[in-house]
């Protein structure tokens, strides 16, 4: 068996920008700032991550920054509900036929790897219904550091599961360099998928597995095929 772990911004979906006007919004009412939000590359952090790096960057302490960050997750996430709208959004290339072959797979286990805070992830994913591939994940509230995500996410699958994977049995899927870098990091192969913020030869740099242009025809690349 495999568990695939996919990403979710520039991976599964493109929200238009949504989310980043929702955070601003979010820091704006919380800390009267957005910080250097304009210029800051939102790619495969979490989002405590991105709160924390704002905030530090505009000068606030660190430990104040953290000590007001469920404050700030409820705005942001009752933000993102109200506004995120289906039409500004879009399924990236090939992504709905390859999770409705994945998911009906019995050798396969679906699960997210994300820096969304798991609400936000859920919110994101249902606008186009694709929560229901995704019982379980590893999120943005779990750790700091999207490099600690993978050990959560293989726990997760034992309890679902009952089969602990190996870091063989997992492919990590994202678009930016730090999805890369984490499933480096954790010994495991990853797909990088050139559908998001980051370019294709920034990607194939950082040294995932497999690197492809968007995931049109998919279904049989080696990441998702298992040898009997």
């Amino acid at each position: 068996m495999k568990l695939i772990l996919f990403d979710i911004d520039g991976t599964l979906i493109d929200c238009g920008g949504q989310a980043r006007v929702a955070f601003g919004k979010a820091l704006g009412v919380v800390f009267g700032e957005t910080g250097p939000i304009d210029e800051f590359d939102f790619s495969g952090k979490t989002d405590t991550r991105i709160v924390t790096d704002l905030m530090t960057a505009a000068g606030r302490p660190r430990d104040q920054v953290l000590a007001t960050l469920p404050k700030l997750r409820d705005e942001y996430l009752a933000t993102l509900e109200r506004e995120l709208t289906r039409d500004r959004m879009r399924v990236l290339p090939g992504i709905e036929p390859l999770l409705d072959h994945l998911a009906a797979r019995d050798d396969i286990v679906l699960a997210l790897l994300t820096g969304n805070w798991e609400r936000g992830a859920r919110i994101k994913l249902s606008r186009h219904d694709l929560n229901r591939h995704f019982a379980f994940g590893s999120f943005g509230g779990d750790v700091f550091d999207r490099n600690d995500l993978p050990p959560i996410a293989i726990e997760r699958a034992l309890q679902a599961t009952q089969r602990r994977f190996r870091p063989e049995e997992v492919v990590i899927v994202g678009d930016s360099i730090l999805d890369v870098g984490c499933a480096r990091a954790n010994g495991i192969p990853c797909l990088a998928v050139a559908t998001g913020r980051t370019e294709r030869a920034e990607l194939e740099n950082a040294g995932p597995m497999w690197i492809v242009d968007d995931l049109s025809n998919a279904i049989a690349h080696p990441a998702f095929v298992n040898s009997r």
